[in-house]
């Protein structure tokens, strides 16, 4: 009866790492495919700092994967102790990371306030200076999601202006509307943005639109999180039991 035991978990493992490789190996070849792909996607991707940051985190993410499947299904197809004890400790690393990651969410969840962004933009934002990489990451969050500021254009009056600037505008470039949202969008109108028309100019706070675009995959986010731990947790059980029970 043990004996059965031992070979339905060793083939369970096999499959449920088999499907992780799987997954693993696509999304290292996507990864792969959008950052060396000659036909010109890839100067998509990197005109929009969001789908270029996704880019290296789908290739991270796939390259874990299709290590960690190649690991589980080796170490439970051949019942190798070695694969099965980096498995193992490969998923507790995972597992202590994101444990770690969730904690400290926790710890500094009220640095996520609207106030402490705002604060920090109207110390930090340095306008249209893009070597500056506060007020370049502000610049692609403002031109990337169509808003302006935290909470509007009126963050940028207590903000000042570069020197030799040639328009004494209260808000930014990365401010006004864009015909396609990316730093190689033509603007609609930039000199009647920067003059004060506003219906050339995105008005509503980066605050609320951020939220309101992430808001429905926050429980998503929630339940798959707990859910993926959850099977970490199993995995690491599964691969201990067959680490223990192969003579």
């Amino acid at each position: 009866m043990e004996g059965d035991c031992l070979s339905c978990m060793k083939y369970l493992m096999f499959l449920f790492n088999f499907f992780i490789f799987l997954g693993g190996a696509c999304l290292l070849g996507v990864g792969i495919w959008v950052i060396v792909d000659p036909t010109g996607f890839r100067e998509i991707v990197a005109a929009n700092p969001l789908l270029f940051t996704g880019a290296y985190i789908m290739l991270a993410m796939g390259a874990m994967l299709f290590l960690l499947g190649f690991l589980g299904c080796c170490g439970a197809i051949r019942e190798n102790k070695c694969l099965l004890l980096f498995f193992f400790m490969f998923i507790l690393l995972i597992f202590l990371a994101e444990l770690s990651a969730a904690i400290l969410a926790f710890i500094f969840r009220e640095n996520l306030t609207r106030e402490f962004f705002t604060k920090e933009l109207k110390k930090h934002y340095l306008r249209n200076n893009d070597t500056d990489v506060f007020s370049s990451t502000w610049n692609s969050v403002m031109i990337t999601f169509a808003c302006c500021g935290v909470n509007g254009p009126e963050d940028f009056e207590a903000v000042p202006h570069l020197p030799h600037s040639s328009l004494e505008s209260v808000i930014p470039e990365a401010c006004c509307q864009r015909e396609l949202q990316s730093r190689e969008g033509k603007f609609v109108n930039k000199e009647a943005c920067l003059t004060g028309i506003e219906r050339f100019q995105n008005r509503q706070g980066c605050y609320t639109v951020i939220l309101n675009s992430f808001e429905t995959y926050v429980y998503l986010a929630g339940a798959l999180a707990i859910g993926v731990l959850a099977i970490e947790l199993f995995a690491m059980i599964f691969a201990m039991c067959l680490f223990r029970g192969i003579q």
